[in-house]
């Protein structure tokens, strides 16, 4: 089933994927193959299949259940197992598959994990270019700043040992000044979170090139005091000094729990230790990029105990305002993040949760960008991103 199936996916488009995906399926005995997708924010899974136009709920739904845990779903009715997994890219959920198989034996569950690892697989190969990919995860048009920032973001989650990443970017739709970044280096990850100015096409462009002068100068060895620089000088040639960016720039050997970075102008990242906040990480800020001011940023450094949790967010979190001007606040934020730890949320769980907090907080429209970057280290909860398969259900 899988070398076929992987041998059919060459020269696929991902309209083809649920026909090829049910005939190779049904080799092993599977049946009623159902490729859902999770929408920008994460709220609805949506069917590929052509005719396919079921929606289900992610806080409603056994197949939201599974989005939700990580874990398979079975169910039984009319004689027939209905099982539905999560599709991850990594540990990166992309979405649902639903089958149904006459029993619930461990081959078939063995044959249900493998089939939804290689139909994430090809999902995620098929997406960069498709369109119909971007509309299906779509419920409204999307701005132009939007469609700038959205192709440069990595998988917003990744774990390896001991090390666990996932970010959240708000208003989805509207996006425009704010962006989120990380790499892989051996045992040193790279981070960036970056806050423009405003909240059009310019901010869209400031952060594009945010971004990108960050990779490429990273990418040629560049300290992160020297790349804060080269932000700097490229904004600020760009625009003449008319616009700037804030952020944060970051390094975290993940062998050893030591945390360098670099604050220009931005909100210091918060540390939380054994379920409870710690503090914020100050650093002497350098002025924000874009402006072309002398003076060396300064380099900071912590030591991460095991267990710590990271977070670094854009101020349009803690600042969004009720309708009686309420600012959500950081400590607010904070409890958020660790209430849900309590509750046993993995960590893409709880940044999803958050965000729908934060929206409701200000009436479901945010007045400004809102991203957070939560970083675990040593929390031995990378396996749970896995997909779970319980012996009951």
């Amino acid at each position: 089933m899988l070398a076929n199936l992987l041998e059919d996916s060459h020269l696929a488009t991902l309209e083809r994927l649920p026909e090829l995906v049910g005939q190779r399926a049904a080799a092993v005995g599977l049946s009623e193959v159902l490729i859902l997708l999770a929408d920008l924010r994460e709220e609805t899974l949506v069917a590929v299949h052509p005719a396919e136009t079921r929606r289900f709920p992610v806080d409603a739904s056994l197949a939201g259940r599974a989005f939700r845990d990580h874990t398979l779903v079975a169910t039984a009715r009319n004689g027939t197992q209905h099982f539905w997994i999560p599709l991850l890219d990594g540990t990166e959920r992309i979405g649902v598959l639903g089958v149904a198989a006459p029993d619930r034996s461990e081959s078939t569950v063995d044959h249900v994990r493998a089939l939804s690892s290689l139909v994430a697989l090809m999902l995620v190969s098929k997406r960069p270019h498709s369109d119909t990919y971007q509309r299906l995860v779509r419920s409204k048009p999307m701005a132009v700043a939007a469609e700038v920032v959205w192709p440069l973001m990595p998988p917003l989650t990744f774990a390896t040992d001991n090390l666990v990443l996932t970010a959240v970017l708000e208003p989805a739709y509207e996006i425009g000044g704010d962006a989120i970044d990380y790499a892989i280096e051996g045992h040193v990850v790279h981070m960036s979170i970056f806050d423009a100015m405003g909240h059009d096409q310019s901010a869209g462009l400031t952060v594009a090139l945010a971004t990108g002068t960050c990779r490429s100068n990273r990418r040629r060895g560049a300290n992160l005091v020297d790349t804060s620089v080269a932000v700097d000088e490229v904004i600020g040639e760009q625009f003449g000094g008319r616009r700037f960016a804030t952020g944060v720039l970051a390094e975290l050997d993940f062998h050893t729990g030591v945390l360098s970075w670099v604050n220009r102008g931005h909100p210091p990242p918060l540390v939380i230790r054994q379920g409870r906040w710690l503090r914020q990480l100050r650093c002497r800020p350098a002025p924000p990029m874009g402006f072309q001011l002398p003076g060396a940023p300064v380099l900071c450094h912590e030591h991460l105990e095991p267990g710590d949790r990271l977070l670094f967010y854009t101020d349009g979190i803690v600042e969004a305002r009720d309708v009686h001007g309420r600012q959500f606040g950081l400590r607010r934020f904070a409890d958020f993040v660790i209430r849900r730890e309590a509750d046993g949320c993995l960590a893409p769980e709880t940044l999803r949760r958050l965000m729908r907090t934060v929206l409701d907080h200000q009436n479901g429209r945010l007045q400004d960008d809102a991203s957070a970057l939560l970083v675990e280290w040593q929390h031995d909860r990378e396996k749970s991103l896995l997909v779970d398969t319980p012996n009951r259900v």
